[in-house]
């Protein structure tokens, strides 16, 4: 009995050697495979940001925090003129920018936006969705065409350039920080709906579960999607151009600075992919939440 027993420890003490050795050079072999992926990916990294208006403003931050880090960054917009003042200044900087006017409500020009990145050799490594048509509107002057446009321009753009982000970034072998960052800004009204904003709020709270359920379905193939919450007035051109008053009564770092907000979003899209974050709030610290 003793020798058998003997000669089962025996047994089990090379069936967990053998396991062991297996496992590690399991491990060593995908080492090696990401390791291949990484060296043989000589394509620029590059940031393709939806709402990119006049500087300062989020967009603009955006789109000179990803170019800093040495992306070729792709910066969509509605109007050219401003885009255009953008990318000159990031280009005046030493770096590299493509100016895109883009409708966001237009499926088509989403897509066009998409491969112009493809079609210029680049790898795709962030997009950003900083869309909203904050602005109040009485709840019974709202038409249904009028909320559809702002549904169309806040949440179903945020589904159509996910869904584009998501096809591309598939494609990629995985590395430690994923196969791509998708980043949605959001607002307060993603949590509560405040009198005069109803459409504004349906908006954002659909763009809110959308990011959710992207996050869900997709983080665990290697994609970081991420959702931001902007609460508070931001201290940029549209603000200061139609209410400087009001900047300057909220007091020093009343309001959000653009450049803030763009570092947030610039950690967000380094974090390792083992402590990834799905959502955050930015507030200035004496906003009443």
């Amino acid at each position: 009995m003793a020798a058998q027993s003997r000669h089962d420890r025996g047994i089990l003490r090379r069936f967990l050697r053998d396991a062991l050795s297996n496992r590690m050079d399991n491990v060593r072999r995908k080492r090696r495979q990401a390791l291949h992926a990484r060296s043989s990916d000589t394509r620029a990294p590059a940031a393709l940001i939806f709402g990119v208006g006049a500087s300062p403003g989020i967009g603009a931050a955006l789109a000179q925090r990803a170019a800093q880090e040495g992306m070729v960054v792709y910066a969509a917009g509605r109007n050219p003129q401003k885009l255009e003042a953008c990318v000159d200044e990031i280009r005046a900087a030493g770096h590299q920018a493509v100016a895109l006017t883009v409708d966001v409500t237009q499926p088509k020009a989403i897509q066009a936006a998409f491969e112009s990145v493809v079609r210029d050799g680049h790898r795709l490594d962030l997009v950003i969705h900083n869309v909203g048509t904050n602005r109040p509107t009485p709840f019974l002057e709202i038409s249904p065409d009028g909320l559809e446009q702002r549904w169309k321009a806040d949440c179903r753009s945020g589904f159509l350039v996910a869904q584009q982000a998501v096809a591309c970034m598939l494609e990629y072998p995985e590395r430690d920080q994923g196969r791509g960052t998708i980043l949605f800004t959001g607002a307060s009204a993603s949590l509560r709906g405040k009198a005069g904003f109803a459409a504004f709020a349906q908006a954002k709270a659909g763009l809110r579960m959308l990011s959710q359920a992207l996050a869900r379905e997709f983080g665990p193939q290697g994609i970081h999607v991420a959702h931001v919450i902007v609460d508070g007035a931001v201290d940029g051109h549209r603000l200061r151009e139609h209410l400087s008053d009001a900047i300057n009564a909220k007091g020093e770092d009343g309001c959000l600075n653009p450049q803030s907000i763009a570092e947030t979003y610039w950690a967000l899209h380094q974090q390792h992919r083992s402590v990834w974050t799905q959502e955050l709030d930015l507030r200035p610290f004496k906003e009443a939440w």
